[in-house]
């Protein structure tokens, strides 16, 4: 691996960034929350470990923290990018979109 390339590879966020979400994770409301959402108390050991592997990083360059800093990444947009938008999109505008409004008309469900 050629040493500049190692050396100018930020992590993806702030280190401070992993441990506020570790710290929001383990708060009484994201827990009392979690747990009325999905039934289980919500697992914050991975933020932990990310803000570890980021000083790491930061302190020693590792390439071990930082493999495992992009793995973690890449595992949560994955598991971001599983679950389908509410809403879908529109590929083109309505085609009444430019008159005015008109409240009297009923809207269509």
């Amino acid at each position: 691996m050629d040493q500049s390339n190692k050396t100018t590879w930020r992590p993806p966020r702030v280190c401070d960034n992993y441990w506020s979400e570790f710290k929001h994770c383990k708060s009484l409301s994201n827990r009392f929350h979690h747990y009325y959402t999905y039934g289980t108390t919500p697992s914050c050991q991975q933020w932990k470990e990310d803000y570890y592997n980021c000083r790491e990083w930061e302190k020693h360059k590792g390439t071990e923290a930082k493999e495992e800093l992009q793995k973690s990444e890449r595992n949560r947009v994955a598991e971001q990018s599983k679950f389908t938008p509410v809403w879908k999109l529109r590929q083109d505008p309505p085609r009444d979109w430019h008159l005015p409004l008109n409240q009297d008309k009923p809207q269509d469900s």
